[in-house]
Parts: C-alpha cells; structure tokens; sequence
C-alpha cells in the first residue's frame, strides 16, 4: 500500500542542524576565547567538549557527525514512504535520485577533504575517498531503502540486528591472523582496521590504521538514521499526543538510551572511531533529546526569531559545510573586521575573532536565505 504523506517542516529541525553545524564553522574556538577574557577555569570544561575524545569515551564535539545523520532520518520520517507497491517504473525515479545522491555526496566528500590550496592529487591511490559526507549518504541511502520497502516493525529489527551483530563481530570473533575483541591501540587489532586494509582504496584520515569514516563503521551508523526516523514519525503525530506530551516522551527516550548505552560500555566501549554499538545509543540518546529541546523551544513557543542564526545555518548546511573547507573564511573575516579587532584590547581580540569570522558567515547565508537561495543534495 503506498503510503506517501505530505511532509511536515519543522524550523526546529533547521535550527538544530544549524547548531550542529556552528561549531564547525568556528564555534569550538569560543570557549577558549572567553577563558582568555574571564580567566574563568569553568571555560576550559567546556572547551574539553569541542574536541574529540582521542579513542574510548565521548565529547559533546563527538556528537556532531551522528547528529546530522540522525536528522537526516527526522527529515525522512516527517513523511515516511512506502513505494514497493508501486510499478516498477514508478519506484525507478527514486532509485535513480537517491543513487544520484549517494554517490555526488560522496563526491563532494572527496572534494572536502582536499579542498583548495592542496587539491585532488592525479594518483588515484592516493585520494582519500571515505568521507564525512559519504558516511551521511550511505546511512540516509540504506535507511531509505528499508523506509521505503519494510514496516517500522521491520525497521526496528533490523537496527537492534546491526548493533548486536556489529558488537558480536568485534568482540567475539577472532581477525584473521588476530584475536577477538582487540578495540585497543587505535584498533589496530580490529575488524575495522582488516576491512579499511583490504577493501578501502585510497589512503585513510592521517594515515591511521583505522578510518574514522571507513567501511564497517558506516555499518552501525545507519542504526542514527533510522532511529531519526521512528522520531520523525512520531512527531509527525504530535497533534495525536499533545506538543508537552511528545517532548516528555522523546526526552524520556533519550535518556533511556543513553543510560543504555553507557551501561553497554562496560562490555563495548564508547567509541567514535570505531563507532561502536553503545556509541550510536549515547548518540541517539543526545541526539533525541536535543531534538526534544529544541522542538520545545522552537516550533512550541516559537522562538524562531531567536533561533534565527541557526535557522539559518541548518537551511544551508551542506554548502557551508562544503565552503568551510574550499573558503578561507579567516581571510575574509580578518581583511573586514582585522582592524577593530586589533584596534581592541587583547584580552577581547580573541573572542572577536571568533565573532568576526562567524559573523562573515552568517552573513553570507542571511543574504542566501531571504533570496530563498537554498542548496540541497
């Protein structure tokens, strides 16, 4: 039976990404800009959040990547499609669109990595194809498949598979000519890094043993876009619930999830680079929560005008995620605001900094934004 609705927008799905996407852009740097200002050593708390954890554990600047995939499922659940009832001929267009989509944002991916000033090197051995960007398209391009083609029922089994399996494979099964369960020293002893050897082309991110955005951890990074998905729907149903009703709801969720995944870590630790199992649950786990904040805040009390610089932002996110690799936006920032910034006392000059070259760029997508310029893949 097809099942296609017509699809909800929700501005606190914009303005989330948008969050996601501002510490990217050079929101990290404002912590330590303010400890230079205060002298405050509670900025520096904060400032241990902006980078990732170099192997077991979790910061909030881990959250980022899996945010935005898990959005992506959001956006797909708002009005979930069933096609497999529908002709051949009829379910081809969609196939060929999102095919077109995995691989131009794979594309891009490699484009990113490179960017100007180092550019895509002729050998092709040496290009570095996984990416943040195809990790996205893979997870939205398999989670598409099953919304497309299985009932959330199925869904549902299907992610609680992928985490089990993904943890029994790393933990239980012996590499070949290894062990079982080697998640230490960068994982060189992992599954992950026998796959990123003999089935990843091109060179992997700093020439680690294991690709942060290499083959098998693209596996359980679905299991974000789906869960996106079940919330997507359910907040399409809201009306159903009652607005305060879903937020409860979606923060009890994801609380759930994340006390699960930390329980999970005991015996599969949390971990980005590998992505492990208890990785997506503390993810999700945020990730609804978040969402469950922002809906709140957002589209219940309408406080979009003050959500505006990241509305603006998450409308936009690919191409300004794309042009915070290929545009020296400090350049920009510095040749436009380079002298009030040195003209202010020191201890402000780093905190402008930041702003200045933020500001550039909130610049570029207001402009983008009411001419309702919006770039999509």
């Amino acid at each position: 039976m097809n099942t296609i609705t017509k699809k909800k927008r929700l501005a606190s799905l914009d303005a989330l990404r948008g969050m996601d996407m501002f510490w990217i852009l050079g929101g990290q740097s404002i912590f330590a800009a303010l400890f230079v200002l205060t002298g405050w050593q509670g900025w520096k708390l904060f400032e241990a959040h902006t980078v990732h954890s170099p192997w077991h554990g979790f910061t909030f600047y881990d959250l980022i990547f899996p945010l935005f995939i898990f959005l992506s499922g959001v956006a797909m659940g708002l009005a979930p499609k069933r096609i497999d009832s529908l002709p051949f001929s009829e379910r081809k267009l969609y196939y060929q669109k999102a095919v077109k989509r995995l691989l131009l944002l794979c594309f891009l991916g490699v484009l990113y990595n490179h960017g100007w000033g180092t550019g895509i090197p002729a050998a092709l051995d040496e290009i570095r194809y996984s990416s943040v960007l195809g990790r996205i398209a893979i997870a939205w391009f398999f989670c598409a498949l099953l919304v497309w083609h299985t009932s959330a029922r199925v869904q549902a089994m299907v992610a609680v598979g992928i985490l089990l399996f993904y943890w029994f494979l790393l933990c239980f099964i012996p590499v070949p000519g290894g062990m079982s369960g080697d998640l230490g020293a960068m994982g060189a002893g992992s599954w992950n890094a026998w796959f990123d050897k003999h089935f990843l082309p091109g060179i992997s991110y700093q020439n680690r043993v294991v690709d942060p955005e290499g083959i098998l951890s693209s596996l359980p990074a679905v299991v974000n876009a789906i869960a996106g998905v079940f919330v997507g729907r359910f907040i399409a149903q809201a009306e159903h619930f009652g607005p305060w009703r879903s937020v409860i709801t979606l923060f009890s969720a994801g609380l759930v999830s994340v006390l699960a995944g930390w329980i999970w870590d005991w015996y599969f630790p949390v971990n980005k680079e590998l992505w492990t199992s208890s990785f997506v649950l503390v993810t999700v786990g945020w990730s609804t929560i978040l969402f469950a904040a922002f809906y709140a805040l957002v589209d219940i009390l309408n406080t979009q005008r003050l959500a505006y610089p990241f509305i603006i932002i998450g409308a936009n996110s690919i191409i300004i995620y794309l042009a915070s690799s290929l545009v020296n936006w400090s350049y920009i920032s510095k040749s436009v605001f380079g002298g009030l910034v040195s003209a202010s006392a020191p201890q402000w000059q780093p905190l402008l900094s930041v702003v200045a070259l933020l500001l550039v760029q909130l610049l570029v997508l207001h402009w983008m934004y009411k001419r309702k310029i919006f770039v999509s893949v």
